[in-house]
């Protein structure tokens, strides 16, 4: 059973949801994948797991590196959680490309190269935004590329987290957004 809980960020309204084993979701209000990995039969219910999850966005939007973690469930292909767990040792402040998240993932792999496109599609698909940090993830060039959320919310987060934006581009035409 996955319990959810709606919380009002800064940047808008959030949804959040959890079951026995860790937080499974976490989406902004008319994001793309909008509660794709939601169980059809959810409860609304404050659990504990819930309040652990606010009180950290509480931490983070706050303007503060949150000091603790919350318990995650991945809901994905083993290939999505392999990356989102790549993504979990981004640090906070900090940038990643899709390409350093490829070799990584190839690295661990054992195979010479792995598709940053099909990382792309990985990250894009992330149902725990925030606490896992696709936010942190950018082109090779320095673009901005792709935020279900939006690229509005991913610059935000990063200013948040002290990340000098100006130096980040839009992508170009034609690229994911």
């Amino acid at each position: 059973m996955q319990y959810t809980s709606h919380y009002r960020s800064p940047m808008g309204g959030i949804l959040l949801a959890a079951d026995d084993m860790g937080l499974t979701g976490l989406w902004f209000e008319g994001q793309k994948y909008f509660a794709l990995h939601l169980d059809k039969a959810n409860e609304e219910k404050e659990v504990p797991l819930l309040d652990i999850a606010k009180r950290w966005l509480d931490t983070y939007f706050s303007g503060k590196e949150p000091d603790f973690s919350v318990p995650l469930h991945f809901r994905g292909t083993q290939f999505q959680r392999e990356v989102w767990e790549i993504l979990c040792t981004i640090p906070y402040g900090q940038l990643m490309s899709y390409g350093e998240i490829a070799r990584r993932l190839a690295d661990k792999r054992g195979l010479p190269h792995m598709s940053a496109q099909a990382v792309g599609g990985a990250v894009g698909h992330n149902g725990i935004s925030v606490i896992v940090p696709c936010h942190r993830v950018v082109g090779s060039d320095g673009s901005l590329t792709g935020y279900a959320g939006g690229l509005e919310k991913k610059r935000s987060l990063l200013t948040l987290e002290g990340v000098d934006v100006s130096r980040l581009s839009l992508p170009k035409k034609g690229t994911a957004l």
